[in-house]
């Protein structure tokens, strides 16, 4: 399967104003979800992990109980793909309304 090329800078605004809580940190898509506890949290990332590892696209991610921080790229492209918006979409998806 082909893999996604690096998005334009362009392109990259255009999709980050249609996907709540996003933003561009260090050059990656950057996300900090809170949840209600530590099990909230742990479920959350059980659920990406598996839609994850079906894509074969792997976050960076960092949790400290009932918070999930998350930096999307896609390393073998060179930056911000296809990729990192889709797996984006599904954690804002899994999460609900959390913050």
């Amino acid at each position: 399967m082909a893999r996604p090329k690096q998005l334009e800078p362009a392109d990259i605004e255009a999709r980050l104003a249609s996907l709540p809580g996003w933003s561009i940190e260090a050059e990656k898509l950057h996300r900090e979800f809170r949840f209600a506890d530590f099990n909230e949290a742990f479920a959350f990332m059980t659920r990406a992990a598996l839609v994850a590892e079906r894509m074969d696209h792997h976050p960076e991610w960092f949790n400290v109980y009932s918070t999930v921080r998350v930096d999307l790229t896609t390393h073998d492209a060179g930056g911000i793909s296809e990729l990192d918006f889709e797996l984006a979409t599904r954690m804002n998806a899994f999460a609900g309304d959390a913050a």
